[in-house]
């Protein structure tokens, strides 16, 4: 478990995946991460593995790459101090559908889905407020996305 210091908190409620969140249900939460360190080169979690659950990136820089039908790794994003991921196998309980490695020294908070169903049983409206701050992650990335691959074809047919 993580400490529980005002800054830590402040740090939460400043990325997207805690905002909103009133001090019962953070308290809750924070008392539900667990500390993982990993060293440069690392690989957080492999595309393809199974995954029950998330990381919200407390300091340190990763690579987001998927692996290509080709064969080839494709880098997707890069995630820094704030940022989330892995909340798609909270959502879909599917395996992981990307590589995150870490690119430096980094810290991360793990939240699992067991934590996070008993976060659903303790506090529901802490639960709903986090699951609308994923849905809103995951579609900001949606129109990145759509945003790159419209830019793409654009380009493509110069």
């Amino acid at each position: 478990m993580v400490a529980n210091a005002p800054d830590m908190k402040a740090f939460l409620l400043a990325t997207p995946f805690f905002g909103g969140l009133p001090d019962p249900g953070l308290d809750l939460l924070i008392s539900m991460l667990v500390e993982c360190r990993f060293d440069a080169g690392a690989i957080v979690v492999a595309e393809g593995d199974p995954g029950r659950s998330m990381f919200i990136v407390k300091s340190g820089r990763l690579v987001v790459s998927k692996r290509a039908n080709v064969g080839s790794v494709i880098p997707i994003s890069v995630l820094e101090p704030g940022d989330f991921f892995g909340e798609m196998t909270l959502i879909e309980m599917q395996n992981r559908s990307a590589t995150v490695v870490a690119e430096a020294p980094t810290v991360l908070y793990e939240l699992t889905a067991q934590k996070l169903y008993a976060c659903y049983k303790a506090d529901i409206h802490a639960y709903v407020i986090v699951l609308q701050n994923i849905n809103r992650e995951l579609c900001r990335r949606l129109r990145r996305s759509d945003d790159r691959f419209a830019g793409h074809q654009v380009g493509e047919d110069k």
